[in-house]
């Protein structure tokens, strides 16, 4: 069977975009499925977050994309999560600017996955906050994207902005493209505008929204400076918790879509 390809993607920054690529990927690994993550964004904080300097690296993403690696040279096994990860850092941008000259470019990660498509249940993929040649390539490569989405009042502006690169992507590269689910991060209860926010995405997009929401946690936003998911941190804090409850419903949509 082959893996579920999930890029995790939001045009807008910090909204818990790589924290929630590194602990769903993370999380998949603990209920025991074989997982690869991607580092397609050259700032590397998915890297960095598994325990990985992207400072030293032989071969990353980048390598593989200029096929100057093959891709067994560019991943690591990470212990600290559980996992196999392709690392990224600035010498992505470079990597960026080859593609950009070459035909048919956009279609690059995908031809480089098609060697382990079968190898992994789960390939994530942390996409960069902007639109542009890697995303397009995560996009075209991917049959689902997970969007994290701080409950704030630009939130609903940026979805709708991602919305549209989506159909663009679904009409040109990649038809079988889907949503699989928009998910509530850094939520606090307490905040009356994020329950405002919250209450609009359940009108307008209720089918999508995971029923999991990942609180503000200390635990979570300490792991990435030790080098590991939440789960490996502090399994019992209620972000580490709130990843593993995730993972279970990313389970069952995607097991769902496979048979539909």
């Amino acid at each position: 069977m082959s893996a579920n390809i999930i890029s995790i993607a939001n045009q807008k920054g910090g909204v818990g975009k790589t924290t929630t690529a590194v602990n769903l990927s993370a999380a998949l690994a603990k209920i025991h499925k074989k997982v690869l993550l991607i580092d397609i964004d050259p700032q590397g904080n998915a890297t960095m977050g598994c325990g990985i300097d992207k400072y030293n690296l032989n071969n990353s993403i980048c390598e593989l994309l200029l096929d100057e690696c093959s891709l067994d040279k560019a991943v690591q096994h990470c212990e600290g999560v559980g996992m196999d990860v392709i690392p990224s850092n600035t010498d992505l941008v470079a990597a960026e600017v080859t593609l950009l000259r070459n035909k048919n470019s956009e279609y690059k990660l995908k031809e480089v996955l098609s060697e382990v498509i079968n190898v992994y249940d789960f390939i994530v993929i942390d996409c960069p906050p902007s639109l542009n040649m890697l995303t397009i390539n995560a996009f075209t490569a991917s049959n689902g994207i997970i969007i994290p989405m701080q409950c704030e009042y630009y939130a609903l502006e940026g979805l709708s902005a991602l919305m549209q690169t989506i159909e663009k992507i679904k009409q040109t590269t990649n038809p079988n493209l889907d949503i699989t689910g928009l998910v509530r991060t850094m939520y606090d209860t307490r905040n009356n505008l994020s329950n405002e926010v919250s209450v609009q995405l359940l009108k307008y997009f209720s089918h999508k929204v995971f029923k999991t929401i990942v609180p503000r946690n200390v635990k979570l936003a300490e792991a990435p400076s030790f080098g590991k998911a939440a789960i490996n941190y502090a399994r019992s804090s209620k972000g580490a918790l709130s990843y593993l409850s995730l993972a279970s419903e990313v389970l069952r949509k995607t097991s769902i879509n496979s048979y539909t």
